[in-house]
């Protein structure tokens, strides 16, 4: 159809006085709309019954920045029938202008037209068009374009299915997912690295603990593909925001505790089981490995204890871990100095704070370093949550952790004088 009776090309030119036509689309008719701005094109004189090629891209583009698909149709359907032929790029806008205004079955159209004509749609142009359709919610256009590439490119094959991919699992359409996965296994294609750990991080984000473990068997595990921190942190955040703590260390246990380029990512992952559930005991042995193993316990490593033991009013165990951090030269961060706060205050000691913060820099300015997975366990305590309330109203402010627990003894007193009053 579109290699047929071919001339010359020619630019379909859209002036900027143009523009006041699309201002009076609500009160004119998407065909009027159309036939003014090709009467005011280049193109508007008499042609032969010979087919040409015209480019319009840039016409369709503005259309489709200001929401009028319908123009564009209408602009489609004429040109066509004065014997003008879209070119590979008017096509491409087209059809991404329908699609991203929610005219699927247009851009459905244009997208069949392509297929059978001479021009072949190009990796740009699918990663697009997968996007718009994202976007609007048209999974099962997505799931079409798919299996059209297999069909006629299969070149393109590999590159699309990891496209398709990618856009069911961001999305939670685990189904359509798997069943792309299940057409790669039927050809003997293997999932690449990224895609499989990708399929591993949808998982943990949005599916079930059976349907990730079960990923992470049949594409990582048997392939010996390692996960990423990436991967391996989202993994770590489905057992914990679950409470899944048994799991996560059966987890752990089969990855390998022993890696060092995640730091003490999985060996902090494990204290944090423990520490939730309270098992001092074992958080005390974990702990004892880490340094039996070779490895350096960071901020977030006594942090965790320090939250285990400040909960559970263990003063000589927190005195210990602020004693071997100070060994360490590791400075304590907001986290830390909310244990100790948090300790005394819920005991009534608050008089006996002196004596710990005489071996801290109350004057430093106060930042949290601890790993964000803590929190997604442990929470945060009365003075972190309400360090932070403070920091965010006054960000100006020089604050130090002295100013810090001034404010906050402050405000207990006030509270307990109100509740007294009453």
């Amino acid at each position: 159809m579109f290699a047929t009776g071919l001339t010359l090309s020619y630019p379909l030119s859209f002036k900027t006085q143009n523009l006041k036509l699309l201002s009076l689309y609500t009160d004119s008719s998407p065909h009027s709309i159309a036939r003014k701005l090709i009467k005011e094109s280049k193109l508007s004189r008499v042609f032969s019954r010979k087919i040409q090629i015209v480019d319009y891209a840039s016409l369709i583009q503005t259309l489709s920045q200001r929401r009028l698909p319908e123009v564009a149709h209408e602009i489609f359907i004429q040109t066509k029938s004065d014997n003008l032929l879209p070119n590979y790029r008017t096509l491409c806008a087209l059809m991404l202008c329908f699609a991203e205004n929610g005219f699927v079955l247009g851009a459905s159209k244009i997208w069949d037209e392509m297929l059978n004509s001479s021009f072949e749609p190009d990796l740009f142009l699918i990663s697009k068009l997968i996007s718009a359709y994202v976007k609007v919610g048209c999974f099962d256009e997505v799931a079409k374009i798919t299996k059209d590439v297999d069909a006629r490119y299969s070149k393109l094959l590999p590159v699309v299915y990891s496209l398709a991919i990618s856009c069911f699992g961001e999305n939670g359409q685990f189904q359509l997912m798997e069943g792309v996965i299940e057409e790669l296994d039927s050809k003997g294609m293997p999932l690449d690295s990224a895609t499989a750990s990708a399929v591993v991080r949808y998982y943990s984000y949005l599916g079930s603990l059976d349907k990730m473990e079960q990923a992470y068997g049949r594409r990582l595990r048997k392939f010996g593909i390692v996960m990423e921190e990436e991967e391996m942190r989202a993994v770590l955040l489905a057992y914990l925001k679950q409470r899944k703590f048994y799991r996560l260390r059966e987890f752990l246990s089969d990855v390998g505790l022993c890696r060092r380029d995640l730091g003490n990512l999985l060996r902090n992952s494990v204290l944090l089981s423990y520490a939730a559930d309270f098992k001092m005991k074992s958080l005390q042995r974990e702990f004892i490995g880490i340094l039996d193993a070779g490895f350096t316990p960071d901020l977030t490593t006594f942090n965790i204890r320090a939250l285990a033991f400040s909960r559970m009013a263990l003063f000589w165990d927190l005195h210990l871990t602020l004693e071997h951090m100070r060994r360490l030269n590791i400075v304590p961060d907001l986290v830390t100095f909310g244990c100790v706060v948090d300790a005394y205050m819920d005991r009534r000691l608050a008089r006996n704070l002196e004596f710990v913060y005489n071996r801290m820099n109350l004057d430093d300015s106060p930042a949290v370093l601890t790993d964000p997975l803590v929190f997604q366990v442990l929470g945060k305590g009365d003075f972190h949550l309400s360090s932070e309330a403070v920091l965010e109203f006054s960000p100006r402010k020089n604050w130090t952790y002295r100013m810090l627990i001034g404010v906050y003894l402050k405000k207990k007193l006030r509270r307990d004088q109100i509740f007294w009053n009453y």
